[in-house]
Parts: C-alpha cells; sequence; structure tokens
C-alpha cells in the first residue's frame, strides 16, 4: 500500500473532483459518511454521548458532515466549533449552514478555556479540530483542550490524523497533540504511525476508502510503502519440481567468538529455513563442536584463531554471505575484515560488530559491493550515520547514507523500515516479543538466505524482514511477548510462507440467514 505524502494527498483530491465531475464539498460529503458508516456500524444507535470537536477547516467540515449525520439517526451528540481564527474553509461554511438546518442545537463556538464542556469517561470524542494541512502555531487554549481530551479519560476518535500532527515533523510537546485511540485515515495511512516518536498518538489506525481516483493511485510513485502480504506475494519464487539442493544456492555465515557461536548457530539455521540448499559456517576453533552438533544441516570451516576470527579464509564459491554476528572488534578482527572486503564479490548482508568495524574504520564502507544490506539496531544506525535529532532526521539521514554508499539499510524497530535510495519500505509485520537476544542474528540469515535463492537484495531485505515479523505474529499467541525467544521465531518460519497463501477466513452464516438471504 502506498503511503501518500500529504502534498500527493491534496493532488489526488483535486484531480478527483475534476475526473469525476464532483465538487470538493461533495468530496466532503463522501468522506464525511465514510466516517459516519464506521462509526455506526460499531455503535449500532448506541446513546452515549459524541462530542464532535470540529475546527474551521476541511477537516472540521469532515466532522460536521458526520455530526449531521449522527443527529439524523438519533444519536447523542454534542457539536463544537474550535474557533481559532477568523478564517474558514468554503467546505467547513457549506456544512455549517446543513447542520444548523438539521437541529436546533447548532454548534457551539469555542474561543477559550471557559468554553470547554464536561467530558465524562464513558463519552466518545471526536477529534476534527485540524487536518494534514496545519501550518499554523496552535493557540496556547487549543493545546489545554487537547490536555482537556487526554483528562477526559474518554475514547478519542481522530479524523485523518491526530491534531496537532504533522506528516513530516515531530512535534515539540507530546501536550501539543491529541492522543488518538483510534485514528480514520483518508485513502493512504501517514508515515507518522510507524515512527517511534509519532505512533504513540495513535493507538491503532485504519484506512478509509474515500474513492479518489485510482488511476492517480496507481501511477503515483511514493517515498514510503507500506508492506504487507499483498505486497510480498509477488515477491515470493515458487520453486520448480525438478529443482535440488545446488538450485538453491550456498550460504556463508561469518562470525562468532568464544562464548558468542550461539549468534552464527541461529543465522545458519534461519538461513536454512529460508530455503537455502546449503550453508556453511566460518567460526574460530572454538565454534566447530557446538556448530556441528547443534546444527548437523551446516558445515562448518574453522579459523586458525582459537577465541576470535583472525582471517576470513575459505575455498567455496558461495552465494550470498552474510558477516558481523558475535565477531567482536578486535584489529585483528578489523584486519581481517578489511582483507575479506577487499577480495569479496558475493553479495553481502552486513551485521552486529561488522557494522562496528565499518563504523570504526569508515573508509571500509567504499569496499562494499552495491547493493550491500546492512541490518543495524539503532545504537548500530546512529554510529553509521551519526545523531538524529529526531524520526525524521533518522530517515533523512539514513536515506542520504544508502544513496552515498549504494546500500539497503535496514532499520530494525517496531516497525521495521528497509530503506533504499530515495524510498522507504515500512514493514507491518512483527511484535515486542521480537525484542530478546538473537532475533537480529535470525533476521540476518533470513535475508541472506533469500539472496542466496536468487532474490535481489532489496526483494530479499522486504521479504525476510516480513517473514520475521510474521513468524513471530505466528508464535505469539503460544508465548506472548516474554516468552518468545530466537529459536522459536525461526521454527515459525515454515508457518509464515504458509501463511502466505492462506485465503480470510469467512464468516459463518446460520442456516436462517442463509434462508433469509
Amino acid at each position: 500500500m502506498k503511503i501518500l505524502s500529504k502534498e500527493q494527498i491534496y493532488e489526488g483530491d483535486k484531480l478527483t473532483a475534476q475526473r469525476q465531475n464532483i465538487s470538493s464539498t461533495e468530496l466532503m460529503e463522501r468522506a464525511g459518511t465514510q466516517i459516519f458508516n464506521w462509526m455506526h456500524m460499531r455503535m449500532q444507535g448506541a446513546q452515549v454521548p459524541i462530542h464532535v470537536f470540529c475546527g474551521i477547516g476541511n477537516n472540521g467540515g469532515d466532522g460536521l458532515v458526520l455530526a449531521r449525520h449522527l443527529v439524523n439517526h438519533g444519536y447523542n451528540v454534542h457539536t463544537y466549533v474550535v474557533n481559532y481564527s477568523d478564517k474558514r474553509s468554503k467546505d467547513f461554511l457549506v456544512n455549517y449552514d446543513r447542520i444548523k438546518q438539521v437541529t436546533k442545537e447548532w454548534p457551539t463556538l469555542m474561543a477559550c478555556e471557559e468554553d470547554f464542556p464536561t467530558i465524562t469517561p464513558e463519552a466518545i470524542i471526536v477529534d476534527a479540530v485540524f487536518g494534514i494541512g496545519l501550518n499554523r502555531p496552535i493557540a496556547d487554549w487549543v493545546k489545554k483542550l487537547f490536555q482537556h481530551f487526554r483528562a477526559s479519560k474518554a475514547f478519542t476518535l481522530a479524523i485523518d490524523i491526530p491534531s496537532g500532527l504533522q506528516t513530516d515533523s515531530v512535534p515539540e510537546s507530546e501536550n501539543d497533540v491529541v492522543w488518538a485511540g483510534y485514528t480514520l485515515s483518508f485513502q493512504s495511512p501517514k508515515l507518522i504511525f510507524f515512527l517511534p516518536e509519532t505512533s504513540k498518538y495513535s493507538v491503532q489506525w485504519e484506512v478509509l476508502d474515500i474513492g479518489i481516483d485510482l488511476e492517480y493511485i496507481y501511477k503515483l510513485n511514493t517515498e514510503a510503502e507500506l508492506i504487507g502480504k499483498q505486497e510480498v506475494l509477488p515477491i515470493y519464487k515458487p520453486r520448480k519440481r525438478f529443482s535440488h539442493k545446488g538450485s538453491f544456492g550456498h550460504a556463508l555465515i561469518v562470525g562468532g567468538s568464544y562464548g558468542k557461536i550461539g549468534s552464527v548457530t541461529l543465522s545458519s539455521k534461519a538461513a536454512l529455513v529460508s530455503g537455502v540448499g546449503l550453508v556453511s559456517a566460518y567460526v574460530p576453533k572454538c565454534g566447530y563442536v557446538p556448530l556441528q552438533v547443534a546444527l548437523p544441516e551446516a558445515m562448518v570451516i574453522t579459523d586458525e584463531n582459537e577465541k576470535f576470527i583472525s582471517n576470513i579464509s575459505f575455498d567455496i564459491t558461495p552465494s550470498a554471505i552474510g558477516v558481523g554476528i558475535g565477531i567482536g572488534t578486535q584489529d585483528e578482527t578489523l584486519l581481517a575484515f578489511e582483507n575479506f572486503l577487499k577480495e569479496n564479490k558475493a553479495p553481502l548482508v552486513v551485521d552486529a560488530d561488522a557494522l562496528n568495524l565499518l563504523s570504526k574504520k569508515t573508509e571500509l564502507l567504499a569496499l562494499l559491493p552495491k547493493g550491500t544490506v546492512l541490518t543495524p539496531h539503532p545504537k548500530e544506525l546512529e554510529r553509521l550515520i551519526g545523531e538524529w535529532k529526531d524520526d525524521f532526521d533518522k530517515l533523512n539521514k539514513t536515506k542520504a547514507f544508502s544513496k552515498k554508499h549504494e546500500v539497503i539499510v535496514v532499520v530494525k524497530g517496531a516497525n521495521t523500515i528497509t530503506v533504499f535510495q530515495d524510498k522507504y519500505y515500512v514493514n507491518t509485520t512483527g511484535n515486542p516479543g521480537l525484542a530478546t537476544a538473537g532475533t537480529g542474528d535470525v533476521l540476518m540469515g533470513i535475508i541472506a538466505g533469500l539472496i542466496t535463492q536468487g532474490y535481489e537484495p532489496l526483494s530479499a531485505s522486504v521479504f525476510g524482514v516480513y517473514l520475521h515479523g510474521k513468524a513471530a505474529d505466528i508464535i505469539l499467541e503460544d508465548f506472548g511477548y516474554q516468552s518468545m525467544i530466537a529459536s522459536y521465531v525461526i521454527d515459525a518460519v515454515a508457518e509464515a510462507y504458509i501463511d502466505l497463501f492462506k485465503q480470510p477466513e469467512q464468516p459463518q452464516v446460520s442456516e436462517a440467514e442463509q434462508e433469509e438471504s
């Protein structure tokens, strides 16, 4: 699913009105009606108090359309106009007149803190104050209104975007923003829903289709794309009947040091379950017995050093190499890594201490093959790109780093974002159970395994992140967040593959309902 920018949303509204021969007021009516339908289907006439707070722009106009439909269907609705300016949008004024025609209880004008209504915890707040076009400082009394929402403990539903948030920046203070329990986003999600500093302002979100021109969306090139099952299915490579293990490549996993052989075991096993034909692990001598015992499916090559890697030399021709897990940052290892990069011709996935070695000696970045995949956690990323002031600055710096070095950067987090050149791929799978030792090693092994099988590095990164997160989602019910460990995630990768082709379960229909239909 494409994540549209603010400018693209405005352009889509404009083109839709032209191509469908409708006015902007009619498009607003469509949007407001969709919000009403969403609420009405869930509330079924329930008489809890609904407080609809409307700004004086188009977001407020959407709120007025919603309020009018709620009134017409007999809901217990109270409508307010947050009068923060003397300017009104044209469509707001049209719908302000329309709501006055269906109720004697006209919208209450609010202009200061004394106008705030009492809101009980069992009520519903609809936030339609500011939309994506917020371009002015917020008045102090409006900020206090937002704090009043939060203090009420009432469920808050935001229209399109929580008021006070912008689509491309982080608010200066969390008190300047509506904290929504749910956000109904028009046509496309917003990037801010997936960033650590801004996702907290909407616990859940959902996209409402308001009929934006499909041809426009289809042809649109967006900066960000949301990755779910429908986006990864076209990436998947089915196996041919007469394939053999040589058809799926030979992965090499390089890493480990004394006490950290488990990381290589996890990565090697993850590469195997991703579907590679052969896996070899390159480890110091102390890793030979543990790997042979723990993972008999893998072959083992050892460094001459007993406790850490001091020379990376092998006589196989791997299809792809994953390097860095548990490898350490000793001077001898740094030199071995440098010599390896100078000689290497295979596609690379670089993780963990190999990333720290790159940060330690940045000139080595020039030795990375084009399309190398880097999989840093936040601190490793900071060592590579420098400190950032907020999440948007982090993404911009990562994008610049990707373009400069022609690499793919997998920014790990609650919504892992794969960055390549000017594009962000935002993953939708995964859960807090992945916040445990070894899951990063598993991800590296999966991505290296997919590249080994012939997937392009970018496709392997996007697909690998999805499979990794989906495996964690599948086992969540059995293990919960606290008891999930990396080995369990590996074991569930098979189910993540199978899930790609599962059809959604159809709701059960009783015989009586069938007869009625």
